[in-house]
């Protein structure tokens, strides 16, 4: 794939704001604070398209960006408890609103954590996927934060805790070491293509 013309298109803060959809999608869901921005700044080799924030919760809107004729779509993080109920509210409205608008969603990469077990929202995420017919992969960021044992004990713990992901499409990733983004762009173009 060539994503060196990335560009940012549009941000949306409700379902109904959203556009038609006439591209095939790939989109990015996680927790918040579990690396979307930069796995997308990496896999755009841009320092700052997404914008990266060290405070949980900061991607409140659903992102497009145009890159090869595919739609990259960062989705609002999940799970941060320091937001006002309505708030979470929007956030759900504005996720079951993109998932179940008939987009040409062709894979939907989910963010795990690699330092901890998934959560039960990343379970909840990968459950609804699995029940709706999505495509997924499962990316294991900030893998660079494990030295080399705790790396193999919990790639070996992820491929049980997520019996549902085929190996293939669990991996490791770092945006510090580059690790895992070209294997990602790899099956990206597989889906899409």
């Amino acid at each position: 794939m060539h994503l060196q013309q990335v560009k940012f298109e549009a941000a949306f803060g409700t379902f109904a704001q959203l556009p038609k959809s006439d591209l095939p999608e790939v989109a990015f869901a996680g927790r918040s604070n579990v690396g979307k921005s930069s796995l997308l700044n990496c896999l755009f080799r841009r320092k700052s398209l997404a914008r990266v924030s060290s405070v949980p919760g900061k991607t409140v809107t659903v992102n497009f960006y145009l890159a090869d004729r595919v739609r990259f779509v960062d989705l609002p993080g999940y799970g941060y408890a320091k937001v006002a109920k309505s708030e979470k509210q929007r956030w759900s409205e504005l996720m079951e609103g993109y998932f179940r608008s008939g987009r040409d969603i062709r894979l939907v990469v989910q963010l795990v954590d690699m330092r901890h077990p998934p959560t039960k929202d990343d379970l909840g995420m990968l459950e609804f996927l699995q029940a709706n017919g999505y495509a997924f992969a499962v990316v294991l960021t900030k893998s660079d934060k494990l030295n080399k044992t705790e790396y193999q004990n919990r790639l070996a713990l992820a491929e049980k805790e997520l019996p549902q992901v085929p190996r293939e499409r669990l991996i490791p990733f770092s945006a510090v070491r580059k690790e895992g983004a070209e294997q990602l762009l790899a099956l990206i173009e597989q889906f899409v293509r």
